[in-house]
């Protein structure tokens, strides 16, 4: 049995608290929230985990074998420090922490102290995103490219983070995972219409060494909420519709063909116009299945793919993006 301990009974707190009740081999311990009304909240709902306004009850509780840390990002790295050396694993809400320097201290104390850091990476649990990673993984989409991913909606405002920090974390890591590889180069551009140090409309580009491009949309102002991507390969193009409660992913035989004519100075391009087929995806819950996944690399020892070194890549993206941000969009080059 897995005894966890959750900081931080806000939004997303409830979600890991319910998941971790329903599953076997995991045993809700404790929960801490600084907010009363928080914590009246948890005590009705869960009767037999200890409720507390105090943190470090959760850290020095040897009985607690895992540190859930669903707090505001700028608490990620003190949290996480203490419960690691006070010998516990710990699940980190995204982004992982607020600068590269943070979580490489983590990382290597993690790995000094043999303990396992999992970086709550939700959305490459879910059903469309398994299903990309094996058609990328065959390479049924042939050379890639470019990646567009659009991610906007009507808020939620954040008050510490802007929009790139707030929802980049998912569609990076998502990235991150689908594609196996970094960009060369990263720019960023944004906009700050309430909030003259937070910017609550962005566009980030990345590049890569194969002429991949990579374009992301962010938006806390837009009428309507999108949550799409759209991977163009030479062989398939795929859309992913996250709002699509059927064919969430569709993959399309279209593309463009080019052939060289031979004693003509121009390229012959033909246009290939095939079919449209949405594959059969899971629909069970990601959050259930990424918390079953850390019951596993618990017990068997092994190292998740959403681990504290794929928190890093995405944090060293945004920690970039603020760089380009700061200075008028300039390319960072990595």
């Amino acid at each position: 049995m897995i005894n966890i301990g959750i900081i931080g009974y806000g939004y997303w707190g409830p979600f890991i608290a319910r998941n971790v009740s329903n599953l076997e081999c995991l045993k809700l311990k404790a929960i801490c929230d600084t907010r009363p009304e928080a914590r009246r909240k948890a005590e009705s709902t869960y009767k037999t985990a200890k409720v507390t306004a105090d943190a470090a009850e959760l850290i020095r509780d040897k009985e607690i074998d895992l540190i859930a840390v669903v707090t505001p990002v700028s608490t990620h790295y003190d949290l996480a420090r203490k419960a690691l050396e006070s010998g516990k694993h710990v699940f980190v809400e995204k982004p992982f922490t607020l600068n590269t320097s943070q979580a490489e201290e983590l990382i290597e104390l993690a790995e000094k102290k043999k303990l396992t850091i999992m970086v709550d990476h939700t959305f490459l649990f879910t059903g469309a995103v398994n299903k990309m990673k094996e058609m990328l993984s065959a390479r049924e989409l042939g050379r890639l490219y470019y990646y567009d991913s659009v991610r906007i909606n009507l808020g939620l405002f954040q008050h510490d983070i802007n929009v790139i920090w707030d929802l980049a974390p998912h569609d990076l890591s998502i990235m991150d995972y689908l594609l196996e590889k970094s960009p060369s180069a990263l720019s960023a551009h944004g906009a700050c219409h309430f909030n003259k140090a937070l910017e609550d409309v962005a566009y980030l580009i990345l590049h890569f060494e194969d002429s991949l491009i990579a374009h992301f949309h962010l938006n806390w102002l837009s009428p309507s909420k999108i949550r799409s991507t759209i991977i163009g390969g030479e062989k398939k193009m795929l859309l992913w519709d996250d709002m699509d409660p059927e064919n969430k992913i569709r993959i399309y035989d279209k593309g463009v063909d080019i052939q060289d004519q031979e004693g003509v100075y121009q390229m012959l391009y033909s246009y290939r116009w095939g079919d449209m087929w949405a594959p059969r995806i899971s629909n069970a819950e990601a959050l259930q299945q990424e918390l079953s996944y850390l019951r596993v690399c618990l017990e068997e020892g092994k190292r998740p793919h959403n681990d504290g070194q794929a928190g890093l890549r995405v944090v060293k993206l945004l920690e970039a993006s603020s760089w380009s941000l700061a200075q008028g969009g300039k390319t960072i080059e990595f």
